[in-house]
Formats: C-alpha cells, sequence, structure tokens
C-alpha cells in the first residue's frame, strides 16, 4: 500500500495540529510538512485540503501583510477545529493500538 493513500485518512489531523501550534500560510504550512517527513506533500494536496477544512468552519483565513511582497493567506484554528482536533488525537491513539496489537502477532 503507498503511503499516499493511508495518507489521506491522517492529513487532516496533521494539518489542524500544525495550525493549532502557530499561524501559518499555505507554502510555510507545506514545507512544515516536508520537514516532519512528509516529502511527497505538494500545494495541491494541502490547498483543497484548507478549503475544505474552512467550508466546514475548522479554520479560518486571514489576509496579513507579508514583510517579502504581497499579502498572504493565514490560516488559524477556530474552536471547531480545537475540538475536531482533540477528537482525532483520541481515534487515532485507539486506532494505533489496535493495529499495533495486529502487527505484533504478525512477528515481523
Amino acid at each position: 500500500m503507498k503511503e499516499t493513500q493511508l495518507l489521506k485518512g491522517v492529513l487532516e489531523g496533521c494539518v489542524l495540529a500544525i495550525i493549532k501550534e502557530q499561524q501559518v500560510y499555505g507554502y510555510e504550512l507545506v514545507q512544515m510538512m516536508r520537514n516532519y517527513g512528509f516529502t511527497n506533500i505538494v500545494g495541491g494536496t494541502i490547498y483543497p485540503l484548507m478549503q475544505k477544512l474552512e467550508k466546514q468552519g475548522l479554520i479560518k483565513i486571514t489576509e496579513l501583510p507579508s514583510p517579502d511582497g504581497p499579502n498572504r493567506k493565514y490560516f488559524f484554528i477556530t474552536p471547531e477545529g480545537e475540538q475536531q482536533l482533540k477528537d482525532f488525537k483520541e481515534h487515532w491513539s485507539s486506532l494505533v493500538v489496535k493495529v499495533d496489537r495486529i502487527l505484533e502477532k504478525d512477528g515481523e
């Protein structure tokens, strides 16, 4: 199974976690994901996700001045986004325990 197939289910939670820690703009978010080891992440993956999260009310987007040129669209987490992240963490922890149990039985 390719990493991209596994990532689809967890990308939203990872992005919300990053945005909770600090306001970021799109390119910066892509670079942060790459720094965490998600080297295949591109803007074409992140930007549609950000639009989806905004429509769901989980993040808000605000244009702020950039020291390097035109204004940038920064992403901020909303209270609803924080609740979604909390729920994601709980589900993720539970899933990891279950998958680890299965993989440990495999013995490889």
